[in-house]
């Protein structure tokens, strides 16, 4: 968790902005989870080891199942992050597991998708700095919360 407190550090304070059709940059990103603290836990409950998803690496699966492989490597690469919809979203997630995000977020399955689409490429990207996910992922959803809710915190 260290590499990624300094790692979100270094970005944040380098005042990055959104970029349209990047995934936004970290300013952008914490604005959007501040206005909705309930992302942060599904953000997190998604890339957490601990999570039903497998963590990273799990969503990175289910990414490459639903033939959108070289659109997560594009927000763990160096490179521009490609976009995502919420359609596209959906398929990745499957019914019920979106079905359950967009309960604990409180909006429809449409809207979920949609703002998971929105945070995803510019939080999987400032996770995995340098092109490279961390080889034992992003740690559980309670470090990634206590993580980015100092963040959000500090702003």
């Amino acid at each position: 968790m260290g590499l990624l407190d300094s790692v979100l550090g270094s970005v944040l304070g380098g005042g990055q902005t959104a970029q349209p059709g990047q995934g936004g940059g970290l300013g952008g990103l914490l604005a959007m989870l501040l206005n909705n603290p309930q992302l942060l836990q599904v953000a997190a409950s998604l890339l957490g080891n601990d999570g039903q998803h497998g963590g990273l690496g799990g969503l990175a699966g289910r990414f490459q199942q639903a033939g959108l492989g070289d659109v997560m490597a594009s927000w763990i690469g160096t490179g521009e992050n490609q976009p995502v919809s919420g359609a596209q979203i959906g398929e990745v997630l499957g019914q019920d597991t979106l079905s359950g995000l967009a309960q604990q977020l409180g909006v429809n399955e449409s809207d979920a998708a949609g703002q998971l689409a929105s945070i995803l490429p510019g939080l999987i990207d400032h996770l995995t700095p340098g092109g490279q996910a961390p080889q034992g992922g992003l740690g559980n959803a309670g470090d990634l919360l206590g993580m980015l809710g100092g963040l959000l915190g500090g702003r």
